[in-house]
């Protein structure tokens, strides 16, 4: 069974159409780079998935539960989209951390405040809050950032704020983890340093799907890389398919500016 499905996800702002019936799948385990030139939808797409943006049509489904239905007529409460949304972690390309926080408060910030709905939270609060500060302290450790603990936003450098943006995404042990441009907004020289940490992920075999510009990164990691064009998908094929043999005289055109 498919961990993912996506049917049919249509968007539309307005009378603007960016989305115009998005379908694909992805099985556990598999990483999927979204590629396309700025405008296609990717990150709108990325933005439904994760309940930060409604779809106007479509159908979303996660380990065979339909966790989103365009033609559903009720209306969800805020705890339900919460916990539909717990399915995923997403990494931002701007960070988004707390700068009044320090490191180890960013990442174990919303671990603690979904341990006050646990039935056994007022008995154990502090063995519970005791063990997400050690699990937050592996996270920060896995992705360089050990010695950082008690370090605020405005003292680390781009790279390593989003090292703190995958951390604070995985404290929340999400099924799929969602990166939108994550070096977009760092420099060329940094970069590497992401990409290390998206690749030691991929050789844990974290389930992933990632908006990138970075085309050889995509297909070094990718297990299949899927080409948006004007809010349709135009491919999707493993990397050798889409990179190397690409079928649409679009995705060449588009390949031939990037590399």
């Amino acid at each position: 069974m498919a961990i993912l499905e996506v049917k049919n996800i249509c968007k539309s702002f307005g009378d603007t159409e960016v989305l115009k019936g998005i379908n694909f799948s992805m099985d556990r385990g598999e990483i999927i780079s979204v590629i396309g030139s700025s405008g296609s939808g990717k990150t709108t797409l990325l933005r439904c998935i994760n309940f930060l943006e409604t779809a106007t049509k479509g159908q979303i489904y996660v380990d065979g539960e339909c966790i989103f239905d365009a033609d559903y007529k009720g209306k969800l409460t805020a705890s339900e989209i919460r916990r539909r949304q717990l399915n995923f972690g997403l990494v931002f390309q701007s960070f988004n951390l707390f700068p009044q926080y320090n490191v180890l408060k960013n990442v174990t910030l919303a671990p603690r405040l979904l341990a006050k709905e646990r039935p056994d939270f007022k008995q154990n609060k502090q063995q519970i809050y005791e063990e997400i500060d050690r699990h937050a302290e592996e996270l920060l450790d896995r992705v360089g950032l050990a010695e950082k603990l008690d370090a605020y936003p405005c003292e680390l450098s781009g790279g390593q704020q989003q090292r703190v943006s995958i951390a604070r995404a995985l404290a929340l042990e999400p099924k799929i983890l969602f990166f939108d441009e994550p070096t977009s907004a760092l420099d060329p020289e940094i970069t590497n340093e992401i990409l290390k940490v998206i690749k030691s992920l991929a050789q844990k075999h974290m389930t992933m799907i990632i908006v990138t510009h970075e085309i050889e990164f995509a297909k070094s990691v990718s297990d299949r890389i899927i080409f948006m064009n004007e809010g349709i998908v135009l491919e999707d094929g493993t990397p050798d398919e889409v990179i190397n043999n690409p079928k649409n005289e679009r995705t060449k055109a588009f390949l031939s500016k990037m590399l």
